[in-house]
């Protein structure tokens, strides 16, 4: 499962592959506040890197830079609100969301749970997760490169397999960029870094409860101001 989960085949139609734009690009305007130039904004750079690994096109990429950086008229202001609660099975969640309107999320989120999970309070799930740094990478080109070593001289915490060949390297909330500079300096290829959510004692399900968990996530990942999704489950 990972430290976030991901709906699994999102790519596979027209409608998916435009929500995962959508998030993209959300995250591209909110990077794009502290500066449009990457080379000085580490965390846009990052975005820039998922955006083209998701082949957004250059006209849409620019677009939400310039938006979020305020160079056009067009003016958008996205707040970040977290929630917490309990798929079924009592499986924790933490969903966070990047929105316009708070009260709309709120009540969209407080619906998705109605039926089958349980919306808690602040607190009530995020004291069984660790908050840190998370970065995605893929290794240098050629034979060799060794991810525990890379993960010590970079300065991370932990690390563990990731999708399609990449390592996912752990560090404390404070370290993020350091870590993430030292192992571009490295030449390992990173894809996504960010601060998240990590389950400390993760579930285990036999298959028809984990499908269960599974369809109710994706149908909270549905909803357009959700951002992320970081769920206690193995």
């Amino acid at each position: 499962m990972g430290a976030q989960w991901k709906h699994a085949g999102r790519i596979g139609n027209a409608q998916a592959r435009g929500k995962i734009m959508s998030k993209i690009a959300k995250d591209l305007i909110v990077a794009a506040k502290s500066g449009a130039d990457p080379t000085h904004n580490s965390k846009l750079r990052i975005a820039i890197e998922a955006a083209r690994k998701a082949s957004m096109t250059r006209d849409t990429m620019e677009r939400a830079i310039k938006k979020g950086a305020g160079l056009l008229d067009e003016k958008v202001v996205y707040e970040t609100a977290v929630y917490e609660g309990f798929c079924p099975h009592q499986v924790p969640v933490i969903i966070e969301c990047l929105t316009d309107n708070k009260v709309r999320t709120a009540a969209n989120v407080r619906s998705l749970f109605h039926k089958k999970g349980q919306l808690g309070v602040s607190g009530s799930v995020s004291w069984d997760f660790k908050h840190e740094g998370m970065i995605e990478a893929s290794p240098p080109e050629g034979a060799g490169a060794d991810p525990e070593a890379a993960a010590i001289e970079a300065g991370a915490q932990d690390l563990e397999a990731g999708e399609e060949g990449q390592t996912r390297f752990f560090t404390e909330p404070s370290d993020l960029d350091a870590v993430s500079k030292a192992l571009t300096a490295a030449k390992w290829s990173i894809t996504s870094a960010k601060l998240g959510w990590r389950a400390k004692n993760p579930l285990t399900l036999d298959e028809a409860a984990r499908k269960e968990v599974e369809d109710f996530l994706a149908t909270i990942d549905e909803d357009d101001d959700v951002q992320h999704l970081y769920v206690g489950l193995a």
